[in-house]
């Protein structure tokens, strides 16, 4: 990344009007792409500075970012409206709640819906995550140079979000465990919280399939947009920019997933729309066997490994349904969001000077759930000739216990019913019980008459034997 420049964009929302700007930026500069990063940033080649140029651009020019200081703000607003979603929850909200971040971050933040599984919940290390009260949410945090992960004691008030991180990333180095971060943040800010009634649930989800041409209402179609090597031609953005003004669509989103989603499509352009992608020769509906995939910026080893993978998934007839997976050069210190990962291992220092096959490390998380945020080891250091064979097990093995997690759903009717058990007394030569709650009302004993009570003339109404033929049992 540090040989990349970063277009930082909020949310990862823009409009057609300023993806055009951008364009235009990158052509002026000589470029044919663009590539959009895992944060849901726009990312460049690299470029040597050209002040001329850089003086037609001056608000872009400034919000174009290389220093590793700082981090796009991500949010799952482009999951409204056509995934599940927390019912409170609307796009208005987190336009409002992106609008009041008047500063650039240096933490990472996500502000998601824990109903969706398009944009990670767990990736940033300040994460607000919707809960079921309206307006409010759980704030899970991962800082630099803290041991574990943890969540803060109140929840969040939408409209406190933006202060509530800038005040935390000013502080959180004089703060050594939550409770001293929680003080402090008290100390500074006046804050709306709500005291937090039930601990954070995310139910496990299948990936959803986000590309293609969708229904979205009645009269709206919404479109996924996928290149499978992360360049997106700047003729064909112009164009499709074009489109989106000409029909008044608004907003264009860029997912964690280095795709574009663009929503309320009237139904009237669906055809033109289709016209477009026809003649530039956008293919749409790409098989999940290589949609599901992270993979890191301009880097062509992973392309290839990631192509000569799903080549085999194809020959071998394998299922990737709701697994999403991911290469890793080791630059991205192991933060993950898929439920496979790929891990490319460091020459060791003692055979650099040689060209040697790179070997790699082969990790799941637990139950196939990113959201766990524990990764599994499976495989180590093995060629690369290995690993689609190592993924089709694991693709199995995830099929095996697919379905098995109970959610509050379904929970009711998949959890077994307790066990009560109790002790009677049973003939031994029919097995018939005696009851003390009904009694024997051919012997003539009242219910409720304890077996104990019984005459020792007492014989089985069934088969006649004596009460020393009854034995105690449990039931």
């Amino acid at each position: 990344m540090e040989d990349l420049k970063r277009v930082f964009i909020k949310g990862g929302i823009l409009s057609p009007s300023e993806l055009k700007q951008i364009i235009n930026y990158a052509t002026s500069l000589g470029l044919d792409a663009l590539h959009f990063g895992s944060r849901q940033d726009i990312i460049f080649p690299y470029h040597e500075k050209n002040t001329a140029i850089d003086q037609q651009f001056p608000e872009l020019s400034t919000s174009m970012i290389s220093d590793t200081e700082y981090d796009n703000l991500v949010c799952s607003y482009v999951a409204a409206d056509i995934f599940t979603n927390t019912s409170w929850l609307s796009g208005v909200t987190y336009l409002y709640i992106l609008e009041s971040f008047k500063y650039q971050p240096k933490l990472k933040v996500n502000i998601t819906d824990p109903k969706q599984q398009l944009v990670p919940l767990f990736n940033g290390q300040l994460n607000f995550i919707a809960s079921e009260n309206e307006d409010y949410w759980y704030l899970h945090l991962i800082l630099p140079n803290w041991e574990k992960p943890v969540y803060y004691p109140v929840l969040i008030y939408s409209w406190d979000i933006s202060k509530t991180a800038k005040t935390i990333e000013d502080i959180y180095t004089d703060a050594d465990d939550i409770e001293e971060l929680f003080t402090l943040v008290n100390d500074i800010l006046e804050t709306n919280n709500r005291t937090i009634e039930n601990p954070l649930k995310v139910d496990f989800k299948p990936f959803p399939y986000y590309e293609g041409m969708n229904k979205m209402g009645i009269n709206q179609y919404w479109l996924g947009l996928y290149w499978r090597n992360n360049r997106y031609y700047l003729p064909f953005l112009k164009e499709f920019c074009d489109f989106c003004l000409d029909n008044k669509i608004g907003k264009i989103c860029i997912t964690p997933w280095k795709s574009i989603i663009v929503k309320g499509i009237p139904k009237t352009s669906k055809l033109m729309l289709e016209k477009l992608l026809g003649k530039s020769g956008i293919n749409v509906r790409h098989s999940l066997l290589e949609l599901n995939w992270h993979l890191p910026v301009n880097d062509d080893e992973a392309l290839t490994l990631k192509k000569f993978i799903v080549q085999n998934f194809d020959q071998n007839d394998i299922s990737t349904y709701g697994l999403t997976f991911a290469i890793s050069n080791g630059s991205d210190k192991r933060k993950y969001f898929t439920s496979i990962v790929i891990e490319k291992n460091s020459a060791p220092t003692i055979v650099q000077d040689f060209q040697v096959r790179p070997t790699y490390n082969v990790l799941y998380c637990e139950n196939f759930n990113p959201n766990t945020q524990k990764y599994i080891v499976y495989a180590q250091d093995v060629d690369k000739i290995e690993v689609s064979g190592l993924l089709m097990e694991l693709s199995k093995n995830y099929f095996n216990q697919f379905g098995n997690e109970i959610t509050d759903d379904d929970a009711d009717v998949k959890k077994p019913k307790e066990t009560v058990k109790e002790e009677a007394h049973q003939c031994a030569e029919c097995f018939t019980i005696y009851s003390e709650v009904y009694g024997d009302e051919n012997n003539n004993v009242k219910p409720g008459t304890l077996f104990k009570d019984l005459s020792t003339n007492y014989k089985c109404s069934v088969c006649e034997a004596p009460i020393s033929s009854f034995k105690l049992v449990e039931m």
